[in-house]
């Protein structure tokens, strides 16, 4: 089989489409009954053609068709849609031209002439074999009989969100760099090159998805449930937190309030400056300014009683001699008062001095202090 159509196949296509032309002349195209056609060459085993009737014709539609070098033959099997013929399936005869016309009784709708080669749609790959060997993946499987096309295998794990593909001319594809303790799906297909076989060519099916951990088969690549020690453990730190969690929040609660304590509030310390005048400190001091005048003129009086150290006795005869006691922290002296028989006359001792006041005399000396 020739892998795609030359130069001298070109000149074949026309010349064979104008003789088909020549040959169903007498029916001509009705344009709008019959939409673009569509072809699909099944690993040149099979070619199936369809077309879209319209609806307002309600007809079913016939199909002719020969390979080069062959008579036209009916559709052996017609595809339907609604009880309306919407395609045809044939045996395909290797790489070659097929000439078609689509009628509707003997009114000829549509002819074509193309090979069957440009619609190309190959085998997927079968009897997929993997070989692990040093962190790396060879899949291998049969080559198609024909040449000019691609040998595509993806693979993925359950850590990766897309498939990574891996590209050869031949089914002897390597894909490097795999982790060997991961599971991994696998498929394949087989694409037409578009230097050979032209831009309508469809890619193959892909295979069916094969699970491989180091080359050994595995039923799937799913992650693996939890066990039920683990469900233990987690369930034991879910309790742990659960716990743990309101003693370290108040934890901190007593870290703040030692790092940070609290402002006191002024209502405590001054009563009524809130209540009665609205945060206004000078209303509020000249209301309790009397009050507390009068309590430091009383504290000041007791200080004064309890400090008196000077305690004075007039005399009641003539007989007795009062004296006046002048205490004093250092030296203590005991002064003669008015009653002694000769005050003013008793000289006073060395380092002393004698003081009158309100008719009485004392003798101090420096130490000395009178208290009133």
């Amino acid at each position: 089989m020739s892998a795609a159509p030359g130069p001298w196949a070109a000149a074949a296509t026309a010349a064979v489409f104008l003789l088909g032309d020549f040959f169903f002349a007498s029916g001509g195209i009705a344009a709008g009954e019959v939409s673009p056609f569509h072809i699909i060459n099944f690993n040149f085993e099979t070619v199936q053609v369809t077309w879209n009737a319209s609806k307002h014709t309600g007809a079913n539609f016939t199909f002719r068709y020969r390979f080069r070098g062959d008579n036209y033959s009916q559709c052996p099997s017609y595809l339907l849609q609604h009880r309306l013929t919407v395609g045809c399936v044939l045996q395909a005869k290797g790489d070659s031209v097929m000439d078609f016309s689509i009628g509707n009784g003997t009114h000829l709708v549509l002819s074509h002439s193309t090979w069957i080669s440009d619609f190309l749609k190959p085998g997927s790959p079968r009897d997929l074999q993997f070989h692990w060997h040093e962190g790396a993946l060879t899949v291998t499987c049969s080559d198609l009989p024909y040449r000019g096309l691609r040998y595509e295998v993806q693979h993925k794990s359950i850590f990766d969100e897309q498939w990574q593909s891996t590209e050869e001319d031949t089914c002897n594809v390597t894909i490097k760099a795999l982790d060997a303790a991961r599971c991994y799906s696998f498929r394949a297909r087989v694409t037409a090159k578009e230097s050979s076989y032209g831009p309508h060519t469809y890619p193959s099916d892909w295979s069916e998805v094969a699970h491989r951990q180091r080359g050994e088969p595995r039923d799937s690549c799913q992650k693996t449930p939890l066990s039920s020690k683990f469900i233990v453990v987690y369930g034991m730190v879910a309790v742990l937190i659960v716990f743990l969690l309101p003693l370290t929040l108040w934890k901190l609660h007593r870290v703040k309030k030692l790092l940070v304590p609290r402002v006191p509030d002024p209502k405590v310390t001054f009563p009524g400056l809130f209540e009665s005048h609205h945060g206004n400190f000078q209303e509020w001091i000249k209301d309790t300014q009397n009050i507390a005048v009068l309590s430091k003129v009383e504290d000041e009086e007791q200080e004064s009683i309890l400090a008196e150290p000077l305690l004075v006795q007039l005399p009641r005869t003539k007989a007795e001699t009062p004296a006046a006691t002048v205490t004093d922290p250092s030296h203590p002296q005991t002064v003669q008062t008015a009653g002694d028989p000769d005050p003013l006359l008793r000289p006073p001792a060395p380092g002393k001095e004698q003081v009158s006041l309100g008719g009485f005399t004392f003798v101090v000396d420096d130490n000395a202090y009178v208290t009133l």
